[in-house]
């Protein structure tokens, strides 16, 4: 396999390998939620194409693909001249198996069932090793979210006071826009699993954000409650650089 010469792409690329349907496309939503470009295989014959074709900045190899496992499959990939960052992501977590994945080119090793936010913990910073970045501004309804440095500023340059759990909540509506999003999955990513909260908490946060956003009737933007589920955040735009 030649290592692809095709341009780098304007934003970060990801390739997930993964043969289970859920698993991959769970991936891969999570990751364009994250500003990522994102493509997906089956198993390694697949994959073998998409990697000619351009220059990923990070693999997401499943060990347990069919036909070539994913040890072989990276380190063919490696004798290739293929210099993309790779995590591996399987269910074995002997010391071995996680040994034998780093032998074999992988830069990193995440065992499932894995949490989300560390997963993209792990794939930013592999990211950001290949000399990419996800994107860290958003602008949405004369607002501009900066990641990077944590702030919201209205258009004018007046900035908005916001504490650090009301930041991550705007953050999580504005990625999951349009979806219809439950109490729980909201406590779970802003909050985390292992910290025990009312879920009446999040009426509490949005109405406070709502309030910090100057939200009214006219706002181009809107914080649905739906009822006995949760909320949904629609928007007439939103711009990504």
């Amino acid at each position: 396999m030649n290592a692809p010469s095709s341009p780098p792409s304007p934003h970060p690329s990801i390739l997930v390998v993964e043969d289970d349907a859920n698993l991959r496309i769970g991936l891969r939503d999570n990751l364009q939620d994250e500003g990522y470009e994102v493509a997906v295989a089956t198993h390694a014959r697949e994959a073998e194409p998409l990697i000619r074709e351009r220059a990923f900045d990070l693999l997401i190899l499943d060990v347990m693909l069919p036909g070539e496992d994913g040890y072989s499959f990276c380190r063919r990939l490696r004798a290739s001249g293929v210099q993309a960052m790779v995590l591996m992501l399987t269910a074995r977590s002997l010391e071995d198996d996680i040994v034998r994945g780093f032998e074999a080119g992988a830069q990193d090793y995440l065992t499932k069932p894995y949490r989300l936010r560390e997963l993209l913990a792990r794939v930013g910073a592999l990211v950001r090793r290949a000399g990419g970045a996800p994107p860290q501004v958003m602008s949405f309804a004369g607002y501009t979210l900066d990641l990077g440095k944590r702030a919201l500023s209205r258009t004018d340059g007046g900035l908005i006071d916001l504490t650090r759990t009301e930041f991550e909540l705007l953050v999580f509506l504005l990625k999951h826009r349009d979806r219809a999003l439950t109490r729980g999955e909201i406590l779970d990513a802003v909050w985390g699993r292992d910290v025990v909260v009312d879920p009446r908490t999040v009426d509490n946060f949005v109405s406070n954000l709502k309030k910090k956003l100057g939200w009214t009737s006219a706002s181009s933007f809107t914080i649905h409650t739906i009822r006995g589920v949760g909320y949904r955040l629609e928007l007439e735009s939103m711009t990504k650089p």
